[in-house]
């Protein structure tokens, strides 16, 4: 537990290497179409709670095991954002099924620690193209749903992406009062 909370705090940021592709505003939405490298990636997927009960437990989950809760003891440093992958139901509300995912941090990419909790998975992801768009603010599940609607107005038919999935970040650390980062990205098809 002190290893998490020593990572979170003075542990060593890294960001998703991406590159901004565009960047396009509509109806005082701004957005930007960006591409995201692969890699591996711890993950933790959850079901049959409520968004942001399952995203605190997963987001838990994630950060023991980059502080130090792993086969080599290794504090690897935070990478941000924390990508969760929602389903929005028919009315655009999120289904109780939720995949959070952190990349690994680039030191440990080509042999990342074994994670000693058996419900994270590290995975081999390709790169992506999304649409994206900011806000700030603790987000909550009405804010990344609200501002996923936006996104999709704004973007319209001027672009294909994925509707059954899209994903919620958040860059920060709770205890960062002031100018937090969220974002929620669709999926380019």
């Amino acid at each position: 537990m002190f290893g998490m909370i020593k990572n979170s705090l003075f542990g060593t940021s890294e960001v998703w290497p991406c590159r901004v592709l565009r960047k396009g505003e509509k109806d005082d939405v701004a957005y930007e179409e960006r591409e995201y490298d692969g890699g591996k990636f711890a993950t933790v997927e959850l079901t049959g709670k409520p968004f942001d009960e399952a995203l605190h437990e997963a987001v838990l989950k994630l950060l023991k095991y980059v502080g130090g809760s792993n086969d080599q003891g290794a504090g690897m440093g935070i990478m941000a954002p924390v990508c969760t992958t929602v389903f929005p139901g028919q009315d655009g509300s999120l289904q109780q099924k939720v995949k959070v995912l952190l990349r690994i941090p680039s030191q440990f990419q080509a042999s990342p620690p074994l994670p000693s909790d058996e419900e994270i998975q590290i995975e081999e992801r390709e790169g992506m193209t999304v649409y994206s768009t900011q806000f700030g603010g603790y987000a909550k599940e009405g804010d990344y749903v609200n501002y996923a609607a936006k996104l999709t107005s704004t973007l319209g038919n001027e672009a294909t992406f994925h509707e059954d999935f899209y994903f919620c970040n958040g860059y920060d650390p709770p205890m960062k009062p002031y100018g937090r980062r969220n974002e929620v990205w669709l999926l380019k098809k």
